[in-house]
């Protein structure tokens, strides 16, 4: 299987979560879901929480982690719910609804995606490209700065663009915290998201 063919596959499921992002409360008994391999559950109800933070989303986090042997600590989420609840009866909240998303971000890379593990074999195994492959699709779905940041410095020595992809998304940083909030800068700021996504799965580039 080529290096293409590969990307391909991993695209298509980073572009899964955009469908799971219009789910508020996942069913973890639906067949849709559980037909997803495991990473991939894990990558949903990640998604569902950080989008929707409730109970529901936050007890469908912990019966997966309980299921897969993942230390979850779900009480230190509770705070972020009880601020959620808070900042939605105010109008005035932006700014703190944003450093909260951030905090919530933080938490929830905790978990780290199971394609890191798979990472990990693969590089036990002497398998370069595989290694490779999952480590990218481990950092595409992260959420916070810091943890995107650290897994690509870690990558830099196996994979030199990795350098190169941690000073775009810094400027991508830069761009999002300079930003306006009228609609021209949101597509300009999506925009760039966007293309900086893209290079991150461009291998051969």
């Amino acid at each position: 299987m080529t290096f293409s063919t590969l990307f391909t596959i991993i695209i298509a499921l980073v572009l899964l979560r955009i469908f799971w992002l219009k789910i508020k409360d996942v069913s973890m008994q639906s067949e849709s879901f559980k037909r997803l391999p495991p990473k991939d559950q894990l990558a949903v109800l990640k998604e569902c929480l950080l989008n929707n933070p409730t109970e529901t989303n936050l007890q469908n986090l912990k019966e997966f982690a309980e299921k897969n042997s993942i230390i979850l600590d779900t009480e230190s989420y509770r705070p972020f719910l009880k601020k959620q609840q808070e900042l939605s009866r105010r109008k005035d909240a932006l700014v703190e609804d944003n450093e909260l998303f951030t905090a919530e971000s933080e938490w929830v890379d905790k978990i780290r995606p199971l394609e890191f593990e798979q990472a990990k074999i693969a590089k036990q195994e002497n398998r370069p490209e595989d290694y490779l492959l999952h480590s990218l699709e481990g950092i595409a779905r992260l959420y916070s700065d810091n943890a995107i940041l650290s897994e690509l410095d870690a990558l830099v020595q196996d994979y030199p663009k990795a350098e190169q992809l941690a000073q775009g998304y810094r400027q991508l940083m830069e761009l999002r915290d300079t930003s306006g909030a009228d609609d021209e800068s949101l597509k300009k700021l999506r925009n760039a998201k966007e293309s900086w996504e893209k290079s991150l799965l461009d291998i051969e580039s």
